[in-house]
């Protein structure tokens, strides 16, 4: 089950004194749970934006405490800067990140937004998904009039506030708390210092695109080509170029690499030459995985490949690193959210991985090495195929090589995952035993700890044998239809996932001694026997066709 995680992306009503926005900062980082990722302050806005990710409660409690310091220590009444806003804590939106829905989200802003109103006396208004009128979904609509019209905007029964107060808070003003998807800034480097050409091809892709006067001389709207994405052209002088600089309000509408081509394209008709882009501020790890791929498969390549590969490709096709370096551990939002110092088994490189199981610990055991045997050997029928894409001559058969090399690298990676599952899974029978029962509650209650623990420790390494069997497919294909210079590449990688489902079924069965009149267990040991036998039938069908290319040698 995927961990919870919310993202918070507040702005804030300064961004030329530090010492303010580090006093807002600490109050965010003393919550448990909460992951600081990104400070960006603004001196010609005079408003700085702060990302921070972790559990919904601990997310929503620490944006409460900020909003809060904010209103303490900001003097809206004082207050100047170019970037449109209204209060101390401009906006506050909440963003499902992983594990959360959409609807959950709406719920928990709203609850943000009530305590905002209740406890501190400020005007809060929602927007976007958590909108409670149509009209305030749009935050420029809420935003209307800034802090200056916000006395009068509340006197008008039709702007009264969802929570809080309609009453003008001369020192915090208002804010609007919502829950909208994740948001990528993307700006895109031009060989121009037009600001004029720049909108130009802002308009041409933005969804709100451009007015125009029709034959009859009337304005009517005419859309850019791209939805879900704001756009405008402006002069960066500290890089002396113009750039196109884009909100992608929805990358699963529009993705980072459509935007980015379809600037070249659009640049292109205008006789100007895009150089690079830059991200501003984070990015989710599957939209740039997403963008290597599709640069890949536009240069007819598999994009079943590493991650690392991945970026690196979506990097030099997007020109990221054009201004500056594009540092993955800073700008990748799962990247940045990784726990320093903690390292799992499939962190740790091949010596210290063999080191750690020979290790007097007894875990990592049998378990966790079968599912990385399982894993080589998936590695092995994705390399055939990866290498099948690119044979000469072989030049229209990549997408099917890619394909498999994809499924291949799935595969790969959920057994990754069992690595670190299986030992996790025997930690806690240790757990479990170590468990009080002086009482007969202690006892009961360590009793199905125990019980459920080792219920644990056999479904793992059984999903581990489902998992595994699925590379028998890739496998199979590769070593009858793939590069024949790599059959016995293919042959070796069904060798070991044989040797993976064997292995964890031994775990299976191990962990299931004196429980084996438990349904659960008798229907996982009838499945992991069946499941074994399949797997001894069809690494001897590898074998026969590995035998019938290379002969009796």
């Amino acid at each position: 089950m995927a961990r919870r995680i919310l993202e918070c992306v507040p702005n804030f009503s300064e961004g030329r004194d530090m010492s303010v926005i580090r006093q807002i900062t600490d109050v965010i980082e003393s919550v448990e749970g909460v992951k600081l990722l990104d400070i960006d302050p603004g001196k010609d806005t005079n408003r700085t934006v702060v990302t921070f990710v972790g559990d919904p409660e601990a997310v929503t409690e620490a944006a409460f405490l900020a909003v809060k310091k904010a209103s303490e220590i900001i003097d809206m009444s004082k207050h100047h800067g170019e970037h449109p806003r209204m209060g101390a804590t401009d906006v506050c939106p909440l963003v499902p990140v992983s594990g959360i829905t959409m609807e959950e989200t709406v719920v928990y802003a709203r609850k943000l937004a009530e305590r905002i109103g209740n406890e501190l006396g400020i005007p809060v208004y929602c927007y976007e998904n958590a909108a409670l009128e149509e009209k305030r979904r749009n935050l420029a609509n809420c935003r209307a009039g800034e802090y200056e019209g916000l006395k009068e905007k509340l006197n008008d029964p039709g702007w009264k506030p969802d929570f809080g107060p309609a009453v003008f808070n001369v020192r915090s003003g208002a804010t609007a708390v919502g829950a909208r998807d994740f948001l990528v800034a993307f700006n895109i480097n031009l060989n121009t210092t037009s600001t004029r050409r720049a909108n130009a091809i802002a308009y041409d892709v933005r969804e709100k695109g451009r007015n125009v006067k029709n034959e009859k001389g009337e304005e009517i709207s005419v859309p850019g080509t791209l939805k879900s994405v704001k756009a405008i052209g402006w002069y960066i002088e500290e890089y002396g170029i113009a750039q196109i600089s884009m909100n992608l309000t929805n990358i699963s509408v529009t993705p980072v690499h459509i935007a980015f081509d379809e600037v070249c394209r659009k640049a292109d008709a205008r006789g100007v030459r895009v150089t690079g882009s830059e991200l501003v501020g984070l990015i989710p790890l599957k939209a740039m995985l997403d963008a290597g791929k599709y640069f890949l498969e536009k240069q007819q390549r598999s994009s079943g490949v590493s991650d690392s590969e991945l970026i690196k490709i979506a990097v030099k096709s997007m020109g990221l690193d054009d201004l500056h370096p594009f540092e993955p551990q800073e700008k990748i939002i799962e990247y940045v959210m990784a726990e320093k110092g903690k390292k799992q088994l499939v962190d740790l490189d091949l010596r210290s991985f063999m080191e750690t199981v020979a290790s007097e610990s007894p875990a990592p055991g049998g378990g966790s090495v079968s599912a990385y045997i399982g894993t080589l050997g998936v590695a092995l029928g994705t390399m055939v195929a990866n290498l099948s894409s690119q044979k000469k001559g072989w030049d229209d058969r990549w997408k099917e090589f890619s394909d498999w090399a994809v499924k291949g690298k799935d595969i790969q990676n959920r057994l990754l995952d069992l690595v670190d599952e299986d030992t996790a899974a025997y930690n806690r029978i240790i757990m479990a035993n170590r468990l009080p029962k002086k009482t007969d509650e202690e006892h009961r209650i360590r009793k199905n700890a125990v019980s459920e623990a080792y219920r644990n420790a056999i479904a793992v390494p059984y999903k581990v044998m489902e998992t595994a069997f699925e590379g028998f497919e890739i496998v199979k294909q590769m070593a009858k239809d793939g590069n024949p210079a790599s059959v016995t590449d293919a042959a070796v990688g069904g060798l070991a996932i044989l040797s993976c489902i064997r292995g964890a079924f031994l775990n299976v069965r191990i962990n299931a001694l004196g429980m084996e009149t438990d349904p659960f267990v008798k229907d996982i040991i009838m499945k992991g026997k069946s499941l074994e036998n399949k797997a001894f039938n069809e690494e001897r069908s590898i074998m026969e066709i590995v035998d019938r290319q290379i002969g009796n040698i």
